[in-house]
């Protein structure tokens, strides 16, 4: 921890685990999502193993929603964004694939969350823009963020660098973000280094267990 002008600044995982100022951010871990992802129900039960350390610790926990709004009502952004993930060439053939209600929207069932744990909607790719998150985050005096989910190269990466900017210590769960190869994993990473604390599972749920043991 490094001290100065009266300001606490932690510099690693064990100074920014504590679960009373820490939430566990589940990025798009929607059934939508899942059917695109190969190797999905492997990944899905190693977030869960995360989301069960982070409920066994009481920490808050939200799950981000991506979601698309008709095409008729969406804005510039969506559309393009969505031309481009769905690599089409005219927006007539962009399909909204996660309308609110759909069954692609919802959370996958193993990670469904539970009464205390809340799921949000977002419209872009960082969790923050357009979200309650950043407002629900300063109100409980969260001060740091775990991140699991999908995809770590398309919507984890700006989530992490926004979170960043808004004054939140991120702490990035790498072997519980997906990525599409190994190569977008390590670009990813690296772009993040500055960013983030990176760390993997086991040495979160290991570093979690020894502050609760010392508190």
């Amino acid at each position: 921890m490094q001290t100065a002008f009266g300001l606490n600044i932690p510099m690693t995982l064990e100074e920014v685990c504590h679960p009373e100022r820490m939430a566990l951010l589940v990025y798009d871990m929607q059934i939508g999502v899942a059917q695109q992802l190969p190797g999905a129900i492997e990944f899905i039960q190693q977030v869960k193993q995360v989301v069960e350390v982070a409920r066994s610790h009481k920490m808050r926990i939200f799950f981000s929603r991506h979601t698309t709004l008709p095409k008729e009502i969406a804005g510039v952004a969506q559309l393009k964004g969505a031309m481009a993930l769905q690599r089409a060439a005219t927006v007539a053939e962009v399909e909204p694939n996660f309308l609110p209600e759909s069954a692609a929207h919802a959370i996958v069932p193993d990670l469904s969350p539970l009464p205390s744990e809340v799921a949000f909607d977002k419209l872009m790719l960082s969790a923050f823009v357009g979200s309650y998150l950043d407002l629900a985050l300063r109100d409980a005096r969260i001060e740091a963020i775990a991140v699991v989910g999908a995809v770590l190269e398309f919507g984890i990466e700006p989530t992490v660098r926004n979170a960043a900017d808004l004054g939140y210590t991120t702490v990035l769960i790498q072997d519980t973000c997906y990525s599409f190869s190994e190569q977008n994993r390590a670009r990813s990473l690296q772009n993040l280094q500055s960013a983030s604390l990176i760390t993997d599972s086991h040495t979160f749920k290991t570093t979690l267990d020894q502050v609760h043991e010392v508190l």
